[in-house]
């Protein structure tokens, strides 16, 4: 009973968490799966978006205008990496690493300290309604309002022939030049969209939260890739729609399966490495299967 009960409280505080991070999955999401380019930027930008908005609104710039040149700051993150690995033909991989690395450095540098305190300031909630910060549920149906604005406006957006072109390089990068469709521009685009996505979710978070940090961003990689891993177990990929919704609806389960795990009794540092464990079986399963498939039929 008592386990059901700390579930039960936990759960408004989640689901604020599930919906804020859907961001970050969708952000992950976009590179993985649309674009099949991986990228860790989502690291570096996560936090970028934060301490950009903290430094901006404690300069006194309004938090509309702070948090749009927070979003456009993760958007240039994300070009930054996109011409790295394609000018400097650096892996992907390795290019988000360096982005993400610099951008500790670039944080550091916004805020000029670690950490920066926004409570008693003016922020993006306070400006639509007061009473947003003091109430999970209107925060829920904020973000629940703002998440299907969102993936309504991708699922649009990627089926016009801008979007079919960016499906394209991701689905065939060798005929794409074919087709007249300059591959290098849309990978630019595609990773700066994605990261402004996910610099929207650092930005909101540090609205919400009262104060940025620069290793806010720790973890947020194999968050959203296991927010969109069961995201895609539960909703599928097979089409558009289901793959934008995979993101949302993994980031929300992901977020309620960990207040369970911490009902029963796990300690909060753990869930980074449950979070690693699960993200490398459940990329890992598939090839045991198939090798046990192949020893079997061999047998």
């Amino acid at each position: 009973m008592e386990l059901l009960t700390t579930f039960y409280n936990l759960i408004p505080i989640t689901a604020v968490q599930g919906l804020l991070y859907a961001l970050v999955a969708i952000g992950v999401m976009i590179p993985f799966r649309i674009l099949n380019i991986p990228d860790m930027t989502a690291e570096g930008t996560f936090p970028l978006g934060g301490c950009a908005v903290a430094a901006l609104i404690t300069a006194g710039m309004h938090p509309v205008a702070s948090t749009s040149l927070a979003i456009a700051a993760g958007f240039l993150a994300g070009m930054c990496t996109a011409l790295i690995h394609l000018k400097f033909r650096v892996h992907s991989l390795l290019a988000g690493i360096l982005t993400l690395t610099m951008l500790w450095s670039v944080n550091l540098r916004i805020m000029g300290k670690p950490n920066t305190p926004l409570f008693g300031l003016p922020n993006l909630f306070d400006w639509l309604d007061p009473a947003i910060l003091g109430s999970l549920g209107l925060q829920i149906g904020l973000l629940a309002v703002a998440l299907l604005a969102l993936v309504g406006v991708l699922w649009w957006a990627l089926q016009t022939d801008v979007g079919l072109a960016l499906r394209g390089v991701g689905a065939n990068p060798q005929l794409a030049p074919a087709l007249a469709v300059h591959s290098t521009r849309y990978i630019v685009v595609g990773l700066g969209l994605a990261n402004a996505i996910t610099a929207a979710s650092g930005a909101l978070l540090a609205q919400i939260q009262g104060y940025a940090d620069v290793g806010m961003g720790f973890g947020m990689l194999v968050n959203g890739l296991a927010s969109l891993i069961i995201g895609e177990a539960l909703v599928g990929r097979k089409t558009l729609l289901r793959q934008l919704s995979a993101a949302v609806v993994g980031s929300f389960a992901y977020y309620q399966i960990s207040s369970m795990a911490l009902s029963l009794g796990l300690a909060p540092s753990d869930l980074k490495l449950i979070t690693g464990l699960f993200v490398l079986a459940a990329i890992g399963w598939p090839i045991l299967r198939g090798k046990g498939r192949a020893t079997f039929a061999a047998g």
